[in-house]
């Protein structure tokens, strides 16, 4: 398909504008050009958004990290429908994600924990996330605790082990809609929604 004064090329595949568009977000944007606002549909039925930030980016999806029980790994568990929404001010873009939910690996979780930085690591240990905290000196106390453990058990350069109940999620895409600004209001919208061929294209209307 070919189009007049287009901003967002026509690609078989949506996913060489996402690499080029995360480029350029990643040299532009001054904090964390990977967050996404993630939503989820909650165990009352009500939508839950949060932003998280997306750590892998590849033709099968999306794959972002958490506390497994954290409220977003209970809702995603119960049912596996989720949204992405990256949005970068700087660029003056917008990515939408649909789709469906599926766990990392056992391996895909060890290999990015141990890429983390140590006290992100001892973090992920000492929260109890999404749980009531009647004081953050308690949070504070756990992540102390469990610093003087690890140097104890597991001196640097010796590795921490991931927490059992610490993994990641990939959003396989159902439906991705790049988004460019444009003057007037006349913004362009570009859907690609998954078929059993591969993609399909729709230009709409903004």
């Amino acid at each position: 398909m070919t189009q007049r004064n287009m901003t967002i090329p026509f690609d078989a595949s949506p996913f060489n504008t996402l690499q080029n568009w995360f480029r350029e977000a990643e040299a532009s944007e001054p904090n964390d050009s990977t967050a996404a606002c993630l939503s989820t549909i909650g165990l009352d039925g009500f939508p839950n958004s949060r932003m998280v930030l997306v750590r892998h980016i590849t033709a099968r999806g999306f794959t972002f990290f958490t506390n497994l029980g954290s409220q977003k790994s209970q809702e995603l568990r119960a049912n596996p429908s989720a949204a992405l929404c990256f949005h970068w001010k700087s660029l003056r873009r917008q990515i939408r994600i649909r789709g469906t939910i599926e766990e990392t690996t056992e391996d895909q979780a060890d290999s990015y924990y141990h890429a983390r930085p140590r006290e992100n690591q001892i973090g992920a240990w000492a929260s109890k996330q999404s749980e009531p905290l009647a004081d953050r000196s308690i949070l504070l106390e756990r992540f102390e605790h469990y610093k003087n453990e690890f140097e104890e058990k597991n001196p640097p350069p010796t590795p921490i082990p991931r927490p059992p109940f610490w993994s990641g999620f990939c959003l396989v895409p159902r439906s991705i809609e790049l988004w460019q600004d444009e003057e007037g209001r006349l913004h362009h919208r570009l859907l690609y929604t998954v078929t059993k061929d591969g993609w399909d294209s729709t230009l709409l209307y903004p």
